[in-house]
C-alpha cells in the first residue's frame, strides 16, 4: 500500500485502498493475452506461428457481438423485476396527495423523501400459486417527524393494500440523501478541511462536489459515551458519515465527520 499522506481532514488515502466500513472491495482486473508475451518457448519463433495459425483455425474465437436486450413490457409476471412503467406507476399510487402535502423531504420541501421501490414478497398461502398477485412495497422517509414509512401496493389492483409507520429504523441512505449531506458538509465551516484535501490531492478548487467526488456513506447511530452530545439524537434523526472519493483520485478521509440530515447540521466527533 502506498504512503499515507497526512493532510487537513487527517489523511487523504493515495492509491487504491480505503477500507470503508468493512465493505469496500477492490477487485484486481488482468487482461488477458499480456502473460508471456515475449517468450517463444521450446519451439522458438515457429512456436509463436504456429500459435498465430491455431487462431485463424475453426477453434477460433470469434469476436464478440453486441446484441440489443429484448424490449421490457409493461407489465411482468411472477417474480420478475418491476418493470419502468410498474415502478412509476407505483410510485403514483402510492403517495398520496395528504402525505406529499404533509410530508417532508431531505431538502425540506414537501413530500416525504422516496428510498426505495421494490417487488415484495408474496404471501405465505400464496407461495404455490400460479396466479398470485404481483404487489411492490414503496418505502419513504419522512423527515417531518423521523418516521420510515412503507406502503405495499397491489400491481394487479392498484390499491395499497398495507402501510407501515416505523420510528428509529434507518435502512441505507439514497442518492438524493448523499448529495444533500455533501452540499451541507462543504457548506459548512467543518467542511474546510474536506475543501483543501481535494485542492492538495488535484490541484484545483472544488466547486462542484457531486461532478468531482465520488460517495460512499453509512448510517450512523448514537452509542453510550458518543461525543459530543449533539451527535445523542442519531437513531432517531437520519445522521451520515460520508467517504468522499476523488473521480479517478485518492479517498479522502471525512469520518470523523457526522451529517444530521434531520437537523441540517454538521457535527465533530469527539468534539
Amino acid at each position: 500500500m502506498r504512503k499515507i499522506v497526512h493532510r487537513h481532514l487527517g489523511k487523504v488515502v493515495a492509491g487504491a485502498g480505503l477500507a470503508v466500513a468493512g465493505t469496500a472491495v477492490m477487485v484486481g482486473i488482468t487482461l488477458p493475452g499480456t502473460a508471456g508475451a515475449d517468450e517463444s518457448g521450446g519451439g522458438g519463433g515457429n512456436g509463436a506461428v504456429a500459435a498465430q495459425q491455431a487462431g485463424q483455425g475453426q477453434d477460433a474465437v470469434r469476436p464478440g457481438v453486441v446484441e440489443q436486450s429484448p424490449a421490457e413490457g409493461k407489465k411482468g409476471t411472477g417474480s420478475d423485476p418491476l418493470t419502468d412503467d410498474e415502478t412509476r406507476r407505483v410510485e403514483q399510487l402510492a403517495l398520496t396527495k395528504q402525505m406529499f402535502s404533509a410530508g417532508e423531504n431531505v431538502e425540506g420541501r414537501r413530500g416525504p423523501e422516496r428510498l426505495s421501490v421494490d417487488l415484495a414478497e408474496p404471501d405465505a398461502n400464496e407461495l404455490d400459486a400460479a396466479n398470485a398477485p404481483r404487489r411492490a412495497d414503496v418505502t419513504f422517509y419522512d423527515y417531518r417527524d423521523d418516521t420510515l414509512v412503507t406502503r405495499t401496493v397491489n400491481l394487479d389492483t392498484g390499491k395499497v393494500e398495507q402501510t407501515t409507520s416505523r420510528k428509529g429504523v434507518q435502512p441505507p441512505l439514497s442518492h438524493d440523501e448523499n448529495v444533500e449531506a455533501l452540499k451541507l458538509l462543504v457548506a459548512d465551516p467543518l467542511g474546510a478541511g474536506l475543501k483543501a484535501d481535494f485542492k492538495d490531492a488535484t490541484g484545483t478548487e472544488l466547486t462542484d462536489p457531486e461532478q468531482q467526488l465520488l460517495l460512499n456513506s453509512a448510517v450512523y447511530r448514537a452509542t453510550e459515551g458518543t461525543r459530543p452530545a449533539a451527535l445523542d439524537a442519531c437513531g432517531e434523526h437520519r445522521c451520515v458519515r460520508l467517504f468522499p472519493k476523488v473521480k479517478n483520485g485518492p479517498w479522502i478521509d471525512a469520518r470523523s465527520l457526522v451529517v444530521d440530515l434531520s437537523a441540517r447540521k454538521v457535527v465533530k466527533l469527539g468534539g
